[in-house]
């Protein structure tokens, strides 16, 4: 597949509890998230704002059929790192 895109929004300040990753367990204070779109998976990954290391987000990758789900996975990402909680993301779309 040539298709592939990926999207990134930095300055989020992760709710209490952080964002859950595979290799760092829970990640708080300003984070960067960044989504990449390829192969019908949209696999989410999370940094400290200005840091070098990237990590997985735990329930990610997810499927994405297209860009636009890509971008909407992307976008719910966004919005469960505000709210925090330190679990697992699902994302519903």
């Amino acid at each position: 597949m040539d298709t592939w895109a990926t999207w990134t929004t930095q300055g989020i300040i992760a709710g209490t509890g952080g964002v859950m990753t595979t290799e760092g367990g829970p990640i708080t204070g300003d984070v960067t998230v960044h989504t990449t779109w390829i192969d019908g998976l949209a696999q989410v990954t999370v940094q400290h704002t200005g840091a070098t290391e990237w990590y997985a987000v735990q329930g990610s990758p997810v499927p994405a059929d297209d860009e636009d789900v890509g971008r909407a996975v992307h976008q719910a990402a966004v919005e469960a790192v505000r709210e925090g909680g330190g679990r697992a993301f699902s994302f519903p779309v």
